[in-house]
C-alpha cells in the first residue's frame, strides 16, 4: 500500500494538475508525428533510439514475465521485450494471466512455475505477493533507475515496509473522457468542464439521435474509475484517502452523494448504450470502437476511460485529434479529479537475468520504445516527450510528469484485491448491480460496505 507520504495530498496540488490537464488537452489539434516545436526534451535527455543503461549479457538465460495486457497493448510490450534479449541475449516469453493476476500467479506457484516477473496493476497485490512470500526485493541496479528516472511518489507506490518492490512501467491517466467529434458537431455540444455541463451535452447528442454514453458495465474495473472520479471531485482529497484505506465505511453519506450522482447518467437508460443490460454485456474494447465506428451514427457519442484508449481507437478508422478528441473528467465539486493507475514490474523468482529485465523496463530506454507506439503513458520522467507519436498524447505525457507527486492513485487499486481487483466479486460486482439498477443508493452501499469490511478485516 501507499506510504503516508505519498498518500497525503492537498486539495491545491490536485487543482493544480487539473488545471494543467485541462490546458494540455485543450490543444488537442491532429498530429500524426511528433511536435518538434514542443516536445518539452531537456538538455541531456536520451534520444528515442539512445541507451541510457548497460545491461549485461545474459546469452543462454531464458525468462517469462506475466502481465493480463492483450490485443495491441501485448503486441507492442513484446518490442520491447524484443529489445531487452537483441541488447542481452536473454530470451523473454510473455505469459498472458487472467485477472485476478494474484490467483494466476498462485496457481502456477502452486504447480511450481511461477513467471520470474509479474506486472502487478495494484499496489494491493504488490502488497498481498509480498506477504505470501512470492515478491523479492529489486537490487540496487534497478533500484538506481527509479531514483534516477521517477518521481518519490511513484518510487513509493512500489514500496512495502519500506523495501522497494514494485517498478512502475506504465501508468494510466484514468481522468479523461473521449468523444466523437462528428457527433459533438451536429449535436452543437460543447467540450463540458462541469458536471452540469456534461448533463447539457449529454442531452444535446441525446437530442441528436445519438446515445450519449458507452460503458463498458462488463468489465467491472471501469466502473469503479466512473465513481472515483466522482468521488474525488465531489468528496476532495482527504475524503477519497480515508475511503480508500477503509478508514471511513462505504455508507458515509459521501458515498451516496457519489452514487445519486452517478445515476443521473446511469440511471437514464437512453443515456447508456444498450441500456443497463446492454452496457452490462460490453467489454472495454467494445465499449470504445462503438463509439468511433459508423461515421456521425455510433452506438454511442462518449467513453469514458484512460489514455489507453487510444490503443482501442487505433483499431477504428477514426484518428485521434480530429474524429477522436478528449476532454479531463468534469469538476463535480469545485475542483476537476486527477486518477492515475499503473502496472508495476515484480520479480519472483530471483536471478542476475529478472533483475536485469526489471532495471530496464525502469529506464527510460523500454519506456521509450512503447511510448513510440501510442497508446501508453510512462510515470518515467526522462522519457522524452517527442517519444510519443501525436500532440494529444504528448500533452497527456507531460502533465502527467509535471504533476510529479501531486495524484491521487486508482482507489480500487489500492484496495485488498478481493474487494478491489476480482471479477464477479466486491467493488466491481456491486457497481455493476448498481448500474443494472442505480435506484438502489442504500442497497448499493450496503453491499460494498460489507465486502469491503470482509476484505480489508482479513487483509486479502
Amino acid at each position: 500500500m501507499r506510504t503516508k507520504s505519498s498518500t497525503i495530498r492537498t486539495t491545491k496540488a490536485v487543482t493544480t494538475l487539473a488545471a494543467l490537464l485541462a490546458g494540455a488537452l485543450a490543444l488537442t489539434a491532429c498530429s500524426s508525428g511528433n511536435d518538434k516545436n514542443d516536445n518539452g526534451d531537456k538538455s541531456g535527455s536520451p534520444t528515442a533510439t539512445g541507451s541510457t543503461l548497460t545491461l549485461p549479457k545474459l546469452n543462454g538465460a531464458s525468462l517469462e514475465i506475466a502481465a493480463v495486457w492483450t490485443g495491441q497493448e501485448q503486441k507492442n510490450f513484446k518490442q520491447v521485450l524484443a529489445e531487452f534479449t537483441k541488447r542481452t541475449g536473454a530470451k523473454v516469453t510473455f505469459v498472458p494471466a487472467q485477472d485476478p493476476i494474484i490467483n494466476f500467479l498462485g496457481s502456477k506457484i502452486a504447480g511450481g512455475q511461477p513467471p520470474d516477473v509479474a506486472l502487478l496493476p495494484q499496489p494491493g497485490a504488490i502488497k498481498q505477493a509480498v506477504q505470501k512470500g512470492w515478491a523479492k526485493p529489486l537490487g540496487p541496479q534497478a533500484q538506481k533507475e527509479l531514483q534516477q528516472n521517477y518521481s518519490q511518489g511513484w518510487q513509493d507506490i512500489g514500496k512495502v515496509d519500506g523495501k522497494q518492490y514494485g517498478a512502475y512501467y506504465k501508468a494510466a491517466n484514468k481522468s479523461l473522457i473521449w468523444y466523437n467529434t462528428k457527433v459533438f458537431e451536429n449535436a452543437g455540444a460543447k467540450e463540458p468542464t462541469t458536471w452540469k455541463d456534461l448533463l447539457t451535452a449529454a442531452q444535446a447528442v441525446y437530442d441528436s439521435g445519438v446515445t450519449p454514453f458507452s460503458v463498458a458495465g462488463a468489465d467491472g474495473w471501469p466502473l469503479t474509475d466512473w465513481f472515483e472520479n466522482v468521488y474525488l471531485s465531489q468528496a476532495g482529497p482527504q475524503k477519497y484517502d480515508q475511503l480508500a484505506q477503509h478508514k471511513i465505511k462505504w455508507t458515509d453519506p459521501s458515498v451516496k452523494q457519489a452514487l445519486t450522482t452517478l445515476a443521473q447518467i446511469w440511471g437514464k437508460k437512453d443515456y447508456v448504450a444498450g441500456g443497463p443490460n446492454g452496457a452490462l454485456q460490453t467489454e472495454f474494447p467494445a465499449s470504445v470502437t462503438q463509439t468511433f465506428t459508423g461515421g456521425d451514427q455510433p452506438k454511442a457519442a462518449m467513453v469514458y476511460e484512460g489514455d489507453f484508449v487510444q490503443v482501442n481507437i487505433g483499431e477504428t478508422k477514426a484518428k485521434v485529434g480530429t474524429d477522436a478528441k478528449v476532454f479531463p473528467f468534469p469538476a463535480v465539486g469545485s475542483t476537476a479529479p486527477v486518477v492515475s493507475g499503473g502496472d508495476a514490474a515484480v520479480v519472483l523468482k530471483d536471478s542476475k537475468a529478472a533483475q536485469a529485465l526489471v532495471t530496464f523496463l525502469a529506464s527510460p530506454d523500454a519506456a521509450t520504445i512503447q511510448a513510440k507506439l501510442g497508446g501508453y503513458l510512462s510515470p518515467n520522467k526522462n522519457v522524452p516527450i517527442s517519444a510519443y507519436p501525436n500532440t494529444v498524447q504528448q500533452k497527456i505525457a507531460k502533465a502527467l510528469i509535471a504533476s510529479g507527486d501531486d495524484f491521487r492513485f486508482d482507489m480500487s487499486d489500492q484496495a485488498p484485491q478481493a474487494f478491489g481487483g476480482t471479477p464477479g466479486k466486491g467493488e466491481w460486482k456491486d457497481l455493476q448491480d448498481f448500474l443494472k439498477n442505480p435506484t438502489d443508493v442504500a442497497g448499493a452501499q450496503a453491499k460494498l460496505e460489507k465486502d469491503a469490511a470482509a476484505a480489508y478485516g482479513s487483509g486479502s
